[in-house]
């Protein structure tokens, strides 16, 4: 292995800062409830709405501000992603109740939970694609009420009008004009004007993470997110431009985003570079994509593709792109990643908005215990049991034993009561 650029890349834990700001506004909130909520939409985000849950008044305003082109476009994305999260959601056809010993009757079903929030970020960019990828995999999950909440837009104190009809086309149920750590400490404990939800899903700044991961046990979440990333494997026959192109696209994100290659060939990746300085000239969001690129870009040569996947598998990217003359070689050894995309033409992009998966993963190493949203986070799998007298008196004794021999005696009478009543 030969690095031929580094990295200044550092995961480093959440500052102390951080940590203690965010606890103070989720304390602030648990006790003035509204009043803290509206002060910090206020502070932060020069929200000054009194009413913070969205109209249909305001929803049908946002229809008047964008295009037609837009609205086919956002349409074509929602109906790509519900047909996938319909497919998924049929892995859950699998409910069962089964005889396991005499008279022990075992089963599981899946219910989906009863609410959730989806938060839509609205800092750098209007992610209104983010609204579509929470809100149609919980409504096709079968969430009865399906929240959703992204910060306002600094001027006008309201939702950016696209992220509003890509709330309203996903179907969701509520829609409320507030972000940051208030708005995830308000659906967790609830306010005077907000019900707490079950679960939140969703990306967001460190503090928004930070929020999540302090609240996390009241309410459930997806997972603690970090900055997006993407790592490529590719070789001599791979486009250098699709390649350039794609690691770029990682970079504009933030100043914290990872672009990573790994190839087998020195001259191609030699080519990527010269590329992506060349595209970096004319790229609009340079200001971010450059410095993301120089601090955090990474390419790596390899002897071969086992090697690659080796490296592949101990990065664990968010995105995984493979590009080579014989991509399915090695798909079933790479294990570690959030999505997968093969072959030069199924570039990241298409699945970060229209292709039908999910574009909210795990990052920092994550996906080597978790997958992205998908329709199973919004589903809980839960078990049951049925036993009749022969199988009180088969398993009475052996419960008793073992109940005894952990110590717990009122355990162990349980199953005793059953066994004299036999």
């Amino acid at each position: 292995m030969k690095i031929l650029k580094n990295s200044t890349f550092k995961n480093v834990e959440t500052e102390k800062i951080v940590k203690e700001q965010v606890s103070s506004i989720i304390e602030d909130i648990k006790i003035n409830k509204d009043e803290a909520l509206k002060k910090y939409n206020l502070k932060f985000d020069n929200n000054d709405r009194n009413i913070i849950r969205v109209s249909k008044e305001e929803i049908e305003e946002a229809y008047k501000e964008v295009d037609d082109e837009f609205i086919n476009n956002i349409k074509i994305a929602a109906k790509n992603i519900e047909k996938f999260a319909k497919l998924q959601k049929k892995s859950f056809n699998n409910d069962f109740e089964k005889e396991i010993y005499p008279g022990v009757i075992l089963g599981q079903k899946h219910i989906p939970v009863s609410s959730c929030l989806a938060y839509v970020p609205g800092g750098g960019y209007p992610l209104f694609s983010t609204a579509l990828m929470l809100i149609i995999p919980a409504k096709v999950a079968g969430v009865k009420r399906v929240v959703a909440c992204s910060p306002t837009m600094k001027d006008v104190a309201k939702i950016n009008p696209k992220t509003l009809v890509a709330m309203d086309i996903a179907g969701v149920d509520e829609i409320y004009a507030t972000g940051g750590v208030q708005a995830i400490a308000s659906f967790t404990y609830g306010t005077e004007s907000i019900k707490p939800v079950d679960i939140i899903v969703g990306p967001g700044n460190k503090y928004v993470t930070e929020a999540k991961r302090q609240c996390y046990g009241t309410v459930g979440i997806d997972f603690v997110a970090g900055p997006s990333e993407v790592l490529i494997i590719a070789d001599e026959t791979a486009n250098a431009t699709y390649i350039a192109a794609d690691v770029l696209a990682q970079c504009e994100h933030d100043l914290n985003a990872r672009g990573i290659l790994i190839t087998t060939s020195e001259k191609f990746a030699n080519e990527v570079m010269k590329k992506v300085e060349q595209m970096l000239e004319e790229l609009p969001t340079k200001n971010i994509a450059k410095p993301s690129w120089e601090n955090n870009g990474e390419v790596i040569l390899v002897d071969n593709l086992k090697e690659a996947v080796e490296i592949s598998n101990q990065y664990a990217p968010e995105h995984l792109e493979i590009s080579t003359a014989n991509n399915d070689d090695i798909i079933d050894e790479l294990i570690n990643y959030g999505s997968l995309f093969i072959g030069g033409y199924s570039a990241e992009v298409f699945g970060d908005y229209v292709s039908g998966t999910n574009h909210t993963l795990p990052t920092l190493k994550a996906s080597r215990y978790t997958g992205g949203v998908w329709v199973g986070t919004f589903i809980k799998t839960c078990t049951h049991q049925v036993l009749n007298k022969d199988a009180v008196k088969a398993l009475g004794p052996v419960a008793v034993k073992l109940a005894t021999d952990e110590g717990l005696h009122a355990h162990a009478n349980a199953a005793k009561v059953r066994l004299k009543e036999n």
